[in-house]
């Protein structure tokens, strides 16, 4: 056994100097910083890759030790490799001498081979995420610590393993063994069927029997590498036949709120990978996991499976797989919001969801029906970056506060699995993003996560109004441009956006008699950003050049319960143009110039982090962008669908200058050494700064 040492707290020992390379000195560097913390016990870790070098320390407080933190340093022009989700994978695959594996690094400080370059992270199973600053002595033992499941370190190794196989296998298809594919984002689709099939065999017991050429056959004897290998095009037809008959399965049909039900794919989408060596590859890579080993690398099961991996393990390797695959452009207007980004609006929305004893106990609140009352949303969510994210931060949310209803782990868990099932609610009109949410929903243990196409989240019955707690979303913005000789195109779009903004002015009320226009009264569940006021304060009906951004502030407000937050993506025009002054109004209503209050707003406004211009560079646009946090005003109770009349608080403002990467070649280069200044902003928002 290593026994643990001080921390150098001076210069490096002659001896040590001398044998030192200098990733070493860097790493001493970080020791000797933790030291001057307080973290004064160190144990070296054994690290195989060239220029890497790596210990973990801890300290004590009160005669208590602290949880570990995992000091490292990259090798040079590894950079890229300092993100959350590799730092956690490395911490937990360096192989240690401690005798408690299990007490794995809570914490990191990451630093690059010239010493330049730093990152601190928070490597809780599950929400791994970069912060700013590492906790003190006396707070870090306040930090809940989380329980890892036995096999973590094991699935952490297996995250690694499906990442590398997950792109190569994309290269496989997209490069060398080309396929019945059209392109980069088609070979995600067919990779999340096969995933689909995968989990699907594992976690239903008995036969999983179908027919095919007037035989019945057996899901569990066909979809394995070994039978492709051995039956060739065949094992594909057979393939095909299964995917068809599983894939309206009854365990994966969604009902959203108008009671309409929802399939995982289309009855119109199939398989359509043809070659017998793709297949094999795909099922190699997902089936041949070799023997599951607990945290202390004793074997526990002789053959693994992707049941074996911890759920947010499986879920974040494929996330993450296609975050760095997807191809934005190409006119669809489908692009994915960046990793930071999303991470920083759930971790401001759920601290103040701890830091409030009412949001707090409204998370592990029961409805009339007995099910869970918090309820998540993103009406148009895209790939469902929003919605995983928010499941990893509900999962640790659940283990750090109190109560009855998360007092025992059997509870916490309980309650997160009935969680998966009805408090994810996500929508969005392109049925292969809702396909791939579903998909990668399912992989984090939550397929029946409510999420399904919709023709128009702004108008959709599927949503319904004043029942979600917490809306993250990135919503489309713009409007559309048209050349000469599309007079046609335009007049059909204005005609559609005359019967949208028709069904936002229900807090409108015409004015007959008095020279037209309408008056406007705000209600909990109304709409009224169909008009506008003009300068004599009459609201007119607005024109089909509204900004769509607009109407999602407005439709997330309406679906919001009264008391409920939403982090929203917009355009900074809506935030800064004069002529969108009246948006800003009705969002925080007007200011009495006597008493400097605002009246009449339907929401808090919280905080205004504004984005860089190269935030959605790879989806073809230098927009910028700022993220809008609000809180809606709650309901008076003499009358709930009158707002009270709440003071508008500070509002908290960031800058992000940039984001941890910049985009090279199309793709988000986080090896660049540029900081993600998020990490910064929500530590000083958490810290009240």
């Amino acid at each position: 056994m290593a026994r643990p040492k001080k921390a150098p707290t001076e210069n490096v020992t002659k001896d040590t100097a001398t044998v030192a390379s200098e990733e070493k000195n860097v790493l001493n560097s970080i020791l000797r910083s933790l030291a001057s913390a307080g973290f004064d016990q160190t144990v070296d870790l054994r690290t195989t890759e060239p220029g890497m070098s790596a210990a973990v320390a801890w300290g004590r407080h009160e005669g208590v030790e602290t949880p570990r933190l995992l000091a490292l340093v990259l090798p040079a022009g590894a950079w890229s490799r300092s993100n959350a989700d590799e730092v956690q994978a490395l911490s937990w695959n360096l192989p240690t001498p401690d005798t408690a594996p299990e007490h794995y690094a809570q914490f990191a400080v990451v630093k690059g081979a010239e010493g330049k370059l730093e990152a601190i992270f928070d490597l809780a199973p599950g929400a791994p995420h970069q912060i700013d600053k590492l906790p003190t002595l006396r707070e870090i033992n306040d930090y809940k610590r989380i329980k890892a499941d036995p096999k973590y370190r094991w699935s952490m190794r297996m995250y690694d393993r499906l990442m590398k196989g997950f792109n190569a296998l994309h290269e496989r298809i997209y490069q060398t063994h080309k396929d019945r594919v059209n392109g980069k984002n088609d070979i995600i689709e067919e990779v999340a069927k096969l995933l689909f099939l995968e989990t699907f065999r594992l976690n239903h017991d008995g036969a999983l029997t179908f027919e095919h050429d007037g035989k019945t056959l057996d899901l569990k004897d066909v979809f394995t590498a070994a039978h492709v290998r051995k039956n060739g095009a065949r094992a594909v037809a057979e393939i095909h036949a299964a995917f068809e008959h599983f894939k309206l399965h009854a365990d994966y049909i969604v009902t959203d709120d108008a009671g309409e039900k929802h399939p995982i794919f289309d009855k119109n989408v199939h398989l359509r990978l043809a070659q017998p060596g793709n297949y094999e590859a795909v099922l190699t890579l997902i089936q041949d996991l070799g023997p599951v080993t607990d945290n202390r690398d004793q074997v526990v099961k002789e053959q693994g499976t992707l049941a074996d991996i911890t759920a947010d393990v499986l879920g974040r390797a494929f996330d993450v797989f296609l975050r760095a695959n997807f191809e934005s452009k190409g006119g669809l207007g489908i692009y994915l919001t960046p990793a930071p980004v999303k991470q920083a609006m759930l971790a401001l929305a759920f601290h103040d969801i701890k830091e409030s004893t009412e949001d707090a106990a409204n998370l592990v609140a029961r409805d009339g029906k007995g099910r869970p009352a918090f309820r998540f949303c993103d009406p148009a969510c895209g790939s469902g970056g929003f919605l995983s994210v928010a499941l990893s931060h509900l999962r640790r949310t659940l283990d750090e506060i109190g109560g009855r209803a998360t007092a025992t782990e059997d509870a916490r868990n309980k309650l997160f699995a009935e969680m998966c099932q009805h408090s994810f609610v996500g929508a969005d009109s392109s049925p292969q993003m809702v396909m791939l949410a579903r998909v990668t929903m399912s992989l984090l243990g939550a397929p029946k996560a409510r999420i399904f196409y919709t023709q128009n989240s702004l108008t959709s019955p599927q949503l319904e109004p004043g029942t979600f707690d917490l809306i993250c979303t990135n919503p489309p913005f713009g409007t559309p441009k048209f050349n000469k000789g599309q007079e046609e195109a335009k007049r059909a779009h204005e005609e559609a956006m005359e019967k949208i903004l028709a069904t936002f002015r229900s807090d409108l009320t015409p004015r007959d008699g008095r020279g037209g226009g309408f008056d406007y009264s705000p209600t909990t569940t109304g709409l009224a950003m169909g008009g506008y006021p003009n300068g004599k304060g009459v609201w007119k009906e607005t024109s089909a050049n509204t900004d769509p951004a607009v109407l999602f502030i407005d439709r997330c407000l309406q679906l919001l319960k009264p008391g409920g937050k939403l982090l929203i993506i917009l355009p900074d025009g809506v935030l800064c143009n004069s002529g969108e002054r009246y948006v800003r109004e009705y969002i925080m209503g007007t200011k009495d110039e006597a008493s400097g209050e605002f009246h009449g707003g339907k929401a808090i406004v919280k905080g205004v982090i504004s984005l860089p211009a190269d935030a959605f560079k790879l989806s073809g646009t230098g927009a910028k962008t700022s993220v809008l946090y609000v809180q809606k005003r709650h309901a008076r109770k003499d009358d709930p669908k009158k707002f009270q009349d709440e003071p508008q608080t500070d509002v908290f403002m960031g800058v992000a200058e940039t984001l941890g990467y910049v985009v090279k070649n199309n793709v988000e280069d986080y090896g660049a050494g540029v900081p993600n200044d998020l990490a910064a902003i929500v530590g000083a928002y958490v810290r009240g700064e």
